[in-house]
C-alpha cells in the first residue's frame, strides 16, 4: 500500500472509517440552534396562513376605486382581529398591516393614497386589482418542504420553521469526540515554562473547531509519550466516544509514541502532498475510529479542517462547505508537489471579487500558531502551481 498519498485519497480511508448517523432525537425549536436536521420537515399551514394586508389603509372592492373616488368607512380591523365586515358598494373598511382582509375586499388603498377620513374616505390615487394583498400560501403552501434531512438549522430556517407553527424538531445526536494532544513538553496549567516546554493549544484549538462543529466535546489532558500513557487513555477515550482526535507524535522521529502504539494496533500512517500537515494517520481502537493530527499547531488545525470536518459531515450527514473563488491580492510561492493551504484575510472588491493576501507574513509555515487568528478562510493552491501571482484565480476554502 502506498504511503505518500493526495488529499483526496487519504480523505477517502478516513470517511470509509464512519457511517452516517440515522438515529434522531427531538429538541424544542428554541434548543435546535446550529443542530443538524434528521428528516424532512414540511410546513403544516400556508404562509401566510390567510389573505391579509400589507398596508395601513382601507380594504376596498377594485371597481368601486378604479377612479378616484370617496367611500363610506364602515368598520376596521386591527392585526390579530377575528372579525369579517361586511360592506356593501361605495362603502370600505379601515385595515391595519397583517390584519385578515375581508370577504368583499380585493383590493388595498395605502393610507397616504388617501385623505385618511374616518367616516368617510377620499381615495385620491386608483390601486391596481389586488394591490397590497397579501394571499394565503403567497410564500409556502401547506405541505411544501421547508428543509430536508442534513440542512443546519441557521435563524432563518428556525424563524420559517416557527412562522409555520412548528415547536419542536427530529435532529441529529451530536457525535461525542475524545480529544487530546501528546507531548512531554506540553504544560497546559500556565505554571511557567522550563527549558524545551511549550504551552499547550492543539487541544484548546481543536476542542473550540469541534464544538463548532456540532460535537459533544470530551477533552483530555495532554498525554505524556509513554506508550502506556496513551493506551490508558485510548482505552478510556474509546469507551466513550464516537471518534478520537490526537494531536502530535505521528511523524517518524524516535519518540512519535502515537505512531508506535497506533500502527502497532493495525493502524495507518501516510505521507499526505498538503503543506502544512504532511504526517497523517488513522487507526481503530476497541471499535472507535482515531483520526491522528500532526502537533505543530497550524499542521494541526488546517488538517482538522481538511480531514476531521468532513467525517463529521459524513456522521452528521451535512453538506460540505462550499468552495468559493477569489483573486489574490498579493503574491506568494508554494512547494512543488504538494497542496498548500493558506491562511488567507478576504476583503471585497469594487469588482464584486473576493480578494485573499496571506494573514501571516510567513505564509502557511506549520509552526505559525497565530495566522489562523486573523483569517477568514483558506486558500488553497494546487499541487503543480509554485508560484501565486497577483491577479491569479485560487480556490478558497471558508473557516
Amino acid at each position: 500500500m502506498r504511503e505518500v498519498l493526495i488529499v483526496e485519497e487519504y480523505l477517502d480511508e478516513l470517511l470509509a472509517l464512519v457511517r452516517p448517523d440515522a438515529r434522531a432525537e427531538v429538541v424544542p425549536l428554541d434548543a435546535a440552534y446550529d443542530r443538524v436536521l434528521g428528516t424532512d420537515i414540511a410546513t403544516p399551514v400556508s404562509i401566510p396562513v390567510f389573505d391579509n394586508s400589507a398596508m395601513d389603509g382601507y380594504a376596498v372592492r377594485w371597481s368601486d376605486v378604479s377612479a378616484p373616488t370617496s367611500l363610506r368607512v364602515v368598520g376596521e380591523v386591527p392585526a390579530g382581529s377575528g372579525e369579517d365586515p361586511a360592506a356593501g358598494p361605495g362603502e370600505c373598511v379601515r385595515i391595519m398591516t397583517g390584519a385578515p382582509l375581508p370577504s368583499f375586499a380585493d383590493a388595498v388603498v395605502p393610507v397616504e393614497d388617501t385623505d385618511g377620513g374616518l367616516e368617510t374616505v377620499t381615495v385620491r390615487v386608483a390601486p391596481q386589482r389586488g394591490a397590497h394583498v397579501r394571499r394565503a400560501g403567497d410564500d409556502l403552501a401547506a405541505g411544501a418542504v421547508l428543509a430536508r434531512a442534513g440542512a443546519v438549522l441557521s435563524p432563518a430556517l428556525i424563524g420559517v420553521l416557527a412562522a409555520s407553527g412548528i415547536t419542536s424538531v427530529d435532529v441529529r445526536p451530536r457525535p461525542r469526540v475524545a480529544v487530546s494532544a501528546t507531548g512531554d513538553e506540553l504544560v497546559s496549567d500556565g505554571t511557567p515554562l522550563r527549558r524545551g516546554q511549550i504551552y499547550e493549544s492543539n487541544s484548546l484549538a481543536l476542542a473550540a473547531a469541534l464544538t463548532r462543529d456540532g460535537t459533544e466535546v470530551l477533552r483530555g489532558a495532554p498525554v505524556a509519550d509513554r506508550a502506556e500513557a496513551l493506551v490508558g487513555w485510548l482505552d478510556e477515550a474509546s469507551a466513550q466516544a464516537d471518534l478520537i482526535v490526537l494531536s502530535g507524535g505521528v511523524s517518524v522521529g524516535a519518540y512519535d509514541v502515537v505512531r508506535d502504539v497506533l500502527a502497532a494496533a493495525g493502524g495507518t500512517f501516510r505521507h499526505v502532498r498538503m503543506q502544512p500537515g504532511k504526517p497523517q494517520g488513522w487507526a481503530v481502537w476497541s471499535g472507535t475510529p482515531v483520526i491522528a493530527l500532526p502537533g505543530n499547531p497550524l499542521s494541526a488545525s488546517l488538517s482538522y479542517e481538511m480531514f476531521v470536518r468532513p467525517v463529521l459531515d459524513r456522521i452528521l450527514g451535512r453538506p460540505a462547505r462550499p468552495l468559493v473563488t477569489g483573486v489574490a491580492a498579493t503574491g506568494w510561492t508554494s512547494p512543488a508537489g504538494r497542496r498548500q493551504l493558506v491562511p488567507v484575510v478576504v476583503s471585497g472588491g469594487q469588482d464584486g471579487r473576493l480578494y485573499v493576501r496571506p494573514s501571516h507574513a510567513r505564509g502557511s509555515a506549520s509552526h505559525l500558531v497565530s495566522s489562523l487568528a486573523g483569517a477568514d478562510a483558506l486558500a488553497v493552491v494546487a499541487e503543480h502551481v509554485t508560484s501565486v501571482c497577483e491577479g491569479d484565480l485560487v480556490t478558497v476554502r471558508w473557516l
